[in-house]
């Protein structure tokens, strides 16, 4: 059965109230996009099972598995359960039944976890691998997971997205660098095909969906591109200026996984007076006026680890304040600035939007973070926009290593529900 909300209170009260919609949020209104509800639940994780740098991507029945884990900064023993919600190329909830997609149990309960040791900041961790041989999936496409407490799935806690694909098509894919005017230097633009030698596609701008992604972030996907020429087995996708993005930057970086010696990128380590750790980082340059650097990083991704002491990552890394600060002369009235990567859950909200202070002259925030190595970059959100900007900051490059990936939906004839057909995921540098 579809689920089904009321939106219809909780926007007349945003309306008149006048604020957006980040600062006014029904932490039990489920959202198919990842968020966090609740303020305890922290480092929120979710990817295929052998490589933690994986994306929450699986092959749709070969066994591959997804890892859920999370923390609970109350650091007691709760009763969590999942669920799973299969949604559109757009990521609504699609028009099936629970039992049209799911073999075997509709929930799990979370059994697993641990409680943390040796650190100041207690927490338990939970985890839990899905599907399982009493939860299989029978339909490929795009899935929200949402973890709920009590037994009551009106108290969401976390939820995050996660695709399950065929192949049954082919996508080769191209990049380069844009043309016209000084893009070409600072743009990065995607030609690429979809071959579908031995699959059959009726009308592929109406049946067929495309969706292009930068880094796994959501914002700035590109939805409903058309193909440019068609062939009975091939669709070329090119000349589009929808496929062209900001080539960016090179992601900052932290490394807090020790809080006995200090990094190039952390100027001091303390206690505060909550017997809590602190991290001030370094300023951090404008970059958009600098010179183009190459150096190796996770693309907005992080890495757990606590290298003074722990054996097991995920119950002895501690939590740090860390401290972020960009100069930057004036305030600027047309929007916001906000601190993004895996590490924001690349979601710009009132959590990690950072605010100017007067007498530094600059914009700051301050996130709880597990210890770990960090990418992340500040991007500049306009008011009534949905895409981050990082042109401000960080300034756009051609030459910008950055992870793509072409999702490929198909809703066949006499269906009600897209299933992702192919998917391919490049590198702009190893094309």
């Amino acid at each position: 059965m579809k689920l089904c909300y009321s939106y219809t209170l909780f926007f007349v009260f945003i309306l008149t109230a006048g604020f957006s919609q980040d600062d006014y949020a029904n932490d039990n209104e489920l959202r198919y996009e990842d968020y966090i509800y609740k303020p305890n639940i922290k480092t929120v994780q979710l990817h295929e099972t052998s490589w933690e740098f994986s994306l929450p991507l699986i092959k749709f029945n070969q066994g591959e598995q997804l890892l859920l884990s999370f923390d609970d900064l109350d650091a007691d023993k709760k009763q969590y359960s999942m669920t799973i919600v299969h949604c559109d190329a757009k990521w609504n909830p699609s028009d099936l039944m629970i039992s049209e997609y799911i073999q075997g149990f509709f929930d799990l309960n979370i059994l697993n976890f641990n409680f943390s040791v040796n650190t100041l900041q207690k927490y338990t961790h939970y985890s839990i691998a899905f599907p399982t041989n009493n939860m299989q999936l029978t339909k490929s496409g795009n899935y929200l997971v949402y973890v709920y407490l009590d037994g009551d799935k009106t108290k969401p806690v976390l939820s995050r997205r996660f695709m399950v694909y065929e192949e049954k098509v082919s996508v080769l894919a191209n990049i380069k660098q844009a043309i016209g005017n000084d893009e070409q230097y600072e743009k990065q633009h995607m030609d690429f095909s979809i071959v579908n030698t031995s699959y059959n596609i009726t009308n592929s701008h109406v049946d067929l969906k495309v969706v292009l992604t930068q880094n796994y972030r959501w914002d700035n996907a590109v939805y409903d591109i058309k193909p440019t020429f068609n062939t009975p087995t091939q669709l070329t996708y090119s000349l589009d200026d929808a496929s062209t993005f900001n080539g960016g930057n090179e992601f900052r970086y932290f490394d807090t996984r020790s809080m006995r010696t200090y990094t190039e990128r952390v100027n001091k380590i303390y206690k505060d007076s909550t017997n809590h750790y602190r991290a001030d980082l370094t300023n951090d340059p404008n970059r958009s006026y600098l010179n183009y650097i190459f150096y190796n990083d996770l693309n907005g991704g992080f890495l757990i680890k606590n290298k003074d002491m722990a054996t097991n990552q995920d119950i002895e890394a501690d939590y740090v304040w860390v401290n972020f600060f960009m100069p930057f002369d004036n305030p600027t009235p047309e929007g916001n600035f906000y601190v993004l990567g895996k590490l924001t859950n690349w979601k710009m909200d009132k959590v990690n939007r950072m605010s100017y202070n007067y007498t530094r002259q600059g914009y700051e925030c301050t996130l709880y973070i597990k210890q770990g190595y960090y990418n992340y970059i500040y991007a500049f959100l306009k008011d009534k926009s949905k895409a981050g900007d990082e042109t401000l900051t960080e300034g756009n490059h051609w030459e910008t290593e950055n992870d793509y990936i072409i999702y490929v939906y198909h809703r066949a004839r006499g269906t009600y529900y897209d299933q992702l057909i192919g998917m391919r995921k490049f590198n702009s540098r190893k094309n």
